[in-house]
């Protein structure tokens, strides 16, 4: 009876085996037909195809050029200005100018004129006074009466229309340094518009990675769930025919039923966190559908910087550290211009009118604020605490750099080492699977011996491509923060590399 049991499990097993082969063949063809139609992407088309179509890109550039012009705009800040001037208006002014002074020069004037006549006639004619004297009295008389009938006072109305054109002309001479502080400013701009769509490329890489190999782990994951299910039905395959032969009892069968639920539920899981991470990566790169990914997951078996070489050089590398230091330099222009508010400034100006009258106007002009209101001496302790602030963040902003570049080198170098011991023992666990079928063969052992060792294998593959995900994650961190993750896919090439396959 035992070796009726022994020979049915064999069979079944080899059955199994059979099934398993025939199935690998459809697959391969099928694989063979997929790959032959399939649109294949591999880590660096997926990472040039995202910095090439990703909004982000095209918000930076967009960015970047604005900040060009800009500092284009004011690059002939110091030439002189010329402005077209025209004044159109139209004007009404009303005024009293008062007449009498003129009223009593012009009764002398005429009194005076009317006497000195009437004394020429009396010594021409030799006439006596007694009738002259008279004569006069009564033309003064009537000067005066007449001068009377003038109103002291003329009300005066003027208006017109007056459309005039000019052409002005204003050059700064000196401003304190506002001039070429300004153009200092918009350059730096520039360069800093450069590094900050640097570091916006860099973590688009690292949103790359972490999604183009997170496919890859949940894939074989994925595999691993299938493996383990399919053991799994085999175990209560096997239980079912021993129960009926009475050679395990109910709850024995069930307990082989309740694994294989189990494994069905992480199979589930798994093709579910499959799509989501497909669909993740998709979205990413704006893609309907990505057929197959070819860059599997890796581990490199050497490290090609050491520690202290990435913690020296990343002050030159690293966009975040450079456009901090950048922002250091923006705020000491900014303690400029506001030094510069506090000086006089001196410029030439002229104008010329383009009408008939051709008038025109050239000086020079000086000018100092005694008070605006606003105190200059505050803005100016305010730009420098400013600065002091920037310099103070740029130096926190190092040491979480070095903590990170060191944790990260740590868990590198632990993810190497675990990838070798996961190897020595994935061959400890073929070398047991293949003890464990020859002891089956020879009436030694159980299927279920076999199938656990199975097991072990799918659960140590499992383990290699998590511990390859966080040697790609910790990679990835490593080579952002010491800002070198554009050379993220030389290290896929490597030699001396195990791919997870």
């Amino acid at each position: 009876m035992i070796f009726q049991m022994k020979f049915r499990t064999c069979y079944s097993l080899k059955a199994l085996s059979k099934l398993i082969q025939v199935s690998s063949f459809a697959a391969l063809n099928t694989a063979f037909v997929s790959v032959t139609f399939a649109e294949n992407l591999s880590y660096v088309q997926a990472e040039q195809y995202l910095l090439e179509n990703s909004y982000t890109t095209q918000a930076n550039q967009a960015l970047n050029q604005a900040s060009k012009l800009q500092a284009e705009a004011v690059k002939n800040i110091g030439l002189p200005r010329i402005d077209l001037n025209v004044r159109a208006y139209k004007f009404h002014t009303e005024t009293d100018i008062p007449l009498n002074g003129v009223k009593n020069n012009l009764e002398q004037t005429l009194s005076q004129g009317v006497n000195d006549r009437v004394d020429q006639w009396q010594s021409e004619q030799n006439i006596p006074s007694n009738i002259t004297d008279p004569l006069k009295q009564g033309l003064n008389q009537g000067i005066h009466s007449g001068i009377g009938l003038i109103p002291d006072t003329a009300n005066v109305v003027l208006e017109d229309q007056v459309v005039r054109p000019t052409v002005s002309v204003m050059m700064p001479i000196y401003t304190g340094g506002i001039t070429s502080t300004t153009k200092q400013i918009a350059n730096l701009k520039v360069e800093r518009s450069q590094l900050d769509a640097k570091q916006q490329q860099d973590t688009q890489r690292f949103e790359v990675i972490q999604a183009y190999f997170n496919v890859q782990l949940q894939q074989q994951l994925f595999n691993a769930s299938q493996f383990n299910l399919s053991a799994m039905q085999q175990h209560y395959d096997n239980s079912l025919k021993l129960e009926k032969q009475g050679f395990i009892s109910k709850g024995q069968r069930m307990q082989f039923e309740v694994a294989r639920n189990n494994a069905q539920r992480s199979e589930q899981n798994a093709s579910a966190n499959l799509q989501a991470s497909q669909f993740q990566l998709q979205n990413l790169l704006h893609k309907s559908k990505i057929d197959q990914l070819t860059t599997p997951l890796f581990v490199n078996r050497q490290q090609s910087q050491s520690l202290n070489q990435l913690l020296a050089s990343y002050p030159e590398t690293s966009s975040l550290v450079r456009k901090m230091q950048m922002d250091t330099q923006l705020a000491n222009q900014n303690v400029k211009i506001q030094s510069a508010a506090k000086k006089p400034t001196l410029f030439a100006f002229g104008e010329y009118s383009l009408d008939q009258n051709q008038n025109w106007i050239v000086g020079v002009a000086a000018r100092y604020n005694l008070f605006s209101g606003i105190d200059k001496n505050k803005n100016v302790q305010a730009a420098e605490l400013q600065r002091y602030a920037t310099e103070l963040m740029t130096a926190r902003t190092q040491q979480e750099i070095e903590n990170i570049i060191y944790k990260s080198y740590s868990e590198l170098a632990t993810a190497q080492q675990s990838n070798q011991l996961l190897q020595q023992n994935e061959q400890a666990v073929l070398e047991n699977l293949r003890i464990q079928q020859l002891s089956f063969k020879e009436d030694m052992g159980t299927a279920t011996q076999v199938i656990d060792a199975q097991n072990q294998l799918s659960l140590l593959k499992t383990e290699k491509a998590l511990n390859a995900y966080k040697y790609v994650l910790s990679l990835a961190t490593l080579l952002q923060s010491h800002g070198s993750i554009e050379q993220f896919k030389d290290y896929v090439n490597q030699t001396n590399t195990d791919y997870i396959r």
